[in-house]
């Protein structure tokens, strides 16, 4: 069958193109040239007339009185004459069948040819040609026209259809939603033949995607926080389900026009809304003051824990310092014990005296010396001038060497002694 179908096709195009070839050469200068040398175009009343004659021949009506040939005589039409007539007529019929199958595409449609009733072909913009009726036929759609559908209202926010807005979030609230749907099509074939009715399918995939995503969402998101992620979730989940369907149908955009609860608790969800205006001002405050209060306590606390950090390594210093101190007095023992001992009485004698302003000293048996340093430095300031005179004196006595002797090697015992 589809083989007789292309046959036929393609002998109905080389007829085409014979009527056309023959039409065109309507427009040949040297057409209906008259006998007799006169070249002038072809005069309009006598062609209407040999028209007319051959129509009427058609038919077995005789010529008229005036003309010649066998019509003039009475004579009826011949075969032959009849036959060329049919096939004349027959030609500008089938000529303008053929010339029934062109059509124009313009940018930004489709056509779609149907042959027999099914589904043929797509044709893109520009001048095309198909088979004529009934073979083919043809739809021209216009893929990238907007359309939009409304859900929740009409025309208008304020002409609300609460049958579609009102919808129920997930703390168990009622909330009014009003949505605004544009689309275009990407598919002019699944458009025209996988949908019945293609607004009534955009305003159910619509209604079906906004009910379930406000039915996943609290009411505070819907209304205040979550408006734009609302509209990328039903746009997304609208899309999934136009083409699961095979709509052919592309969402470009989903607006919330309007997100609001009920007229009749307006008033408390008003009072609810300051509220929680409030709780989020107190919050930032609460938050400003955590940030000007922490870094001061992390800073201190960072201060606190490098000077425990130094008085640890201080100690451990120390303690390593004394240790080896420890060590070397302990190799200076070994060699001269007694005179380490004396140099160890010595220094801690001297370590006592430095802060002591009384000093009880034992002469011998019960007696007991009572040195009261403090008061002796406090008479010893009195008399200033008394070193000044024995330094300026010319004749002041010097010392003895024996007692300076024994200092030097006092000292030097000292330094040879000590770390």
């Amino acid at each position: 069958m589809a083989g007789l179908v292309q046959s036929l096709s393609d002998s109905l195009r080389h007829g085409a193109a014979r009527v056309l070839g023959v039409l065109m050469s309507l427009n040949d200068p040297n057409w209906g040239k008259r006998p007799g040398g006169n070249q002038g175009p072809p005069d309009l009343d006598e062609v209407w007339r040999n028209f007319q004659k051959k129509f009427g021949a058609l038919f077995g009506k005789r010529g008229g009185n005036g003309n010649k040939g066998g019509s003039e005589s009475g004579a009826p039409i011949g075969p032959k004459n009849f036959g060329s007539g049919a096939i004349v007529l027959a030609a500008l019929v089938l000529g303008i069948w053929l010339a029934s199958g062109f059509y124009i595409v313009n940018e930004g449609q489709t056509g779609v040819v149907l042959r027999f009733g099914r589904y043929s072909e797509v044709t893109t913009p520009g001048l095309r040609w198909h088979m004529p009726y009934p073979v083919e036929s043809r739809q021209v759609v216009n893929v990238s026209q907007v359309r939009s559908v409304e859900v929740g209202y009409r025309n208008n926010v304020k002409s609300k259809v609460l049958k579609e807005s009102l919808m129920l979030t997930d703390d168990e609230n009622i909330v009014d939603v009003q949505f605004a749907i544009q689309y275009d099509l990407k598919s002019a074939k699944d458009y025209i033949f996988e949908n019945r009715a293609p607004e009534d399918s955009v305003l159910q995939a619509a209604e079906t995607a906004i009910r379930e995503v406000v039915g996943k969402s609290s009411m505070d998101y819907v209304v205040q926080q979550g408006r734009a992620d609302v509209q990328d979730k039903v746009q997304k989940l609208m899309q999934t389900i136009l083409d699961r369907y095979k709509t052919g149908i592309n969402i470009q955009k989903v607006n919330m026009q309007n997100a609001q609860p009920p007229e009749k608790v307006q008033a408390a969800f008003d009072d609810a809304v300051k509220a929680g205006q409030d709780r989020e001002r107190q919050k930032n405050e609460g938050q400003a003051y955590a940030n000007d209060i922490l870094p001061k306590a992390k800073g201190m606390a960072a201060r606190l824990q490098q000077e425990a950090e130094g008085h640890r390594q201080r100690v451990e210093q120390e303690a390593v310092g004394d240790a080896e101190r420890f060590n070397q007095v302990v190799a200076e023992y070994k060699k001269a014990p007694q005179v380490t001992r004396d140099r160890l009485y010595l220094d801690a004698m001297q370590q006592i005296m430095t802060n002591t302003t009384k000093i009880v000293i034992e002469k011998g048996g019960n007696n007991l010396l009572y040195l009261p340093l403090d008061k002796i430095m406090q008479m010893g300031g009195t008399s200033e001038a008394a070193p000044a005179a024995a330094t300026s004196a010319p004749h002041a006595a010097a010392p003895d060497p024996s007692t300076a002797r024994s200092r030097e090697a006092f000292r030097s015992r000292d330094r040879e002694q000590r770390p």
